[in-house]
């Protein structure tokens, strides 16, 4: 199906509950709908040309979702824009994909002024929230389209290979590519994500606090294919989080692990009822796993994790609260170190240098077959192929897969560090490390050692008010990890730097050492 039909099909069957909460107003499935069409019909008849790239440059707020979906319903390509991103970063993704309309918050208004003056294929720019100088409100630039129609682009199969989205990358390795978000990919995860994440909820509650302009923005399109009511906060804050989940009864919750370990630190974590929660979602990096077991006893057997990435939206794998709760207990336990198994619609592999699939138990680089994998990268077909040499889409993630099939990640192939001719995974340190009851986050990476190549470096953060010496994190990890594995220094700092998307950033926390260097490894 069309992007746009999942969402309809939710409305359709929902038309009088709750689509959206939040802080300025409430709407129904109807009138949510009826906002949509108006933004579709806003845009043909102020000359929207079809399959235009269509940007949303805004913190969280609900007309966010209003305009993804009208943008998909009027045949425009959705551009989710990181307003946490470096202008420069966001005005060359703008050029690249020669974004014809942008629809953005009036908090960013300075940042517009210099967009289009940088950006010249902007022809239509609406501010969201109120009228700003020569840029229509939302709602004014809805009542334009009073008597527009929108063209019925649809056809009998869907429109499995038109474009739903031009999503950016992270951009941790270079300038961020545009990964081409086909319907088949985007209508796959959806149906992924209803299958393995729903549950037995009849009425779904899920709090979106996470940026919309990221994953949760994508989840809450799911969510809303299921009637769900998405409660939207501005921003994470743990404190209202935890206060949000016990007010609004909510059912699902979606996060990153970082602002898990947060809600984890919070003073105030017990203080209240978390018996609503049936999905709690974590995605987007590895868990550590005492930090999932401790997730566990705090909110209940709920937690879930999946496996995805930007060319292979969100879902690649699933693990589920039951398999995560009794693993918390002690039945195989290890399985907390896991991102559970591939989905339905996806083939998963591990293969080596030499293209060879591996059996269990070897590493090797995740790969992956299936209608989830989206359409390459837009206009870079060099890349896109490089992704799927030999038959296969290739993640850059090295894991390997247990006897029953679960799949464990065990870092990026960029992030191993080689030391003494010994492969050091970034994300296993980690994740000892992060055992410690003291450490509230840690990052780990490789810097130049003249006897060994690499060193393993340890960053660490402490939870408030607790102390924690270098001596005791190396003891540690020596025990669980070997010599080889184990931190030869631990830096202690307050906070870990991260990439716009909330993951760290391990190119900024190389480049002090290795800036002068001739290549990136030794």
């Amino acid at each position: 199906m069309r992007a746009i039909d999942y969402f309809d099909k939710g409305a359709e069957a929902n038309l009088t509950r709750t689509a959206i909460v939040a802080a300025d107003g409430s709407w129904s499935y109807r009138e949510m709908r009826a906002a949509t069409e108006n933004i579709a019909r806003a845009m043909w008849a102020s000359g929207l040309r079809d399959q235009q790239p269509a940007g949303i440059y805004s913190h969280n707020d609900a007309r966010v979702l209003l305009c993804m979906l009208g943008i998909m319903r009027a045949g425009a390509v959705w551009v989710p824009i990181n307003y946490r991103n470096a202008l420069d970063a966001n005005v060359a993704y703008m050029n690249y994909v020669e974004m014809a309309w942008l629809f953005y918050h009036s908090q960013f208004r300075d940042s517009v002024r210099e967009i289009k003056q940088r950006v010249p294929s902007l022809r239509g720019v609406i501010c969201l929230d109120r009228h700003d100088d020569e840029h229509p409100s939302l709602q004014t630039f809805m009542e334009r389209g009073a008597s527009a129609a929108v063209p019925d682009w649809g056809d009998a199969y869907g429109n499995p290979d038109r474009l739903a989205g031009l999503v950016p990358t992270g951009g941790t390795t270079g300038p961020a590519k545009g990964v081409r978000v086909t319907n088949l990919a985007l209508g796959t995860m959806t149906e992924m994500a209803s299958h393995y994440w729903r549950g037995d909820v009849e009425h779904p509650v899920c709090l979106n606090t996470a940026p919309l302009s990221h994953a949760a923005g994508v989840l809450a399109f799911v969510m809303c294919s299921l009637g769900a009511t998405n409660v939207i906060m501005p921003r994470f804050d743990a404190l209202e989080v935890l206060r949000n989940i016990e007010r609004h009864r909510v059912t699902h919750l979606y996060l990153p692990p970082t602002a898990l370990y947060n809600l984890l630190a919070h003073p105030e974590v017990r203080r209240f009822d978390y018996s609503s929660l049936r999905g709690f979602l974590l995605a987007g990096s590895p868990v550590a796993p005492d930090k999932l077991k401790n997730a566990v006893e705090v909110f209940g057997p709920c937690m879930c994790q999946s496996y995805g990435q930007t060319e292979a939206p969100m879902i690649l794998t699933f693990l589920d609260s039951k398999t995560i709760a009794a693993a918390a207990a002690g039945v195989h336990s290890e399985r907390l170190a896991s991102c559970g198994k591939p989905t339905l619609a996806v083939r998963l592999a591990i293969m080596d240098d030499a293209g060879r699939i591996l059996p269990a138990g070897e590493r090797g680089e995740i790969v992956a077959r299936g209608s989830l994998i989206c359409g390459g990268y837009y206009k870079m077909p060099e890349a896109t192929a490089e992704t799927r040499t030999r038959g296969w889409h290739h993640t850059g993630d090295v894991g390997h897969l247990d006897d029953e099939g679960y799949v464990y990640i065990v870092d990026r192939k960029k992030d191993m560090i080689i030391s003494g001719g010994f492969n050091v995974y970034c994300a296993e340190v980690e994740a000892a490390v992060m055992a410690l009851p003291e450490v509230h986050e840690c990052a780990v990476i490789g810097i130049p050692h003249d006897n060994w190549g690499e060193a393993v470096k340890a960053f660490v953060v402490l939870r408030p008010g607790v102390s924690l010496s270098e001596a005791a994190v190396i003891s540690h990890c020596k025990r669980k990890l070997g010599g080889v594995k184990t931190p030869k220094s631990v830096e202690f700092c307050d906070e870990i730097p991260k990439t716009a998307a909330g993951k760290i950033d391990r190119k900024k926390m190389r480049a002090r050492y290795w800036e002068n260097a001739e290549r990136q490894v030794h």
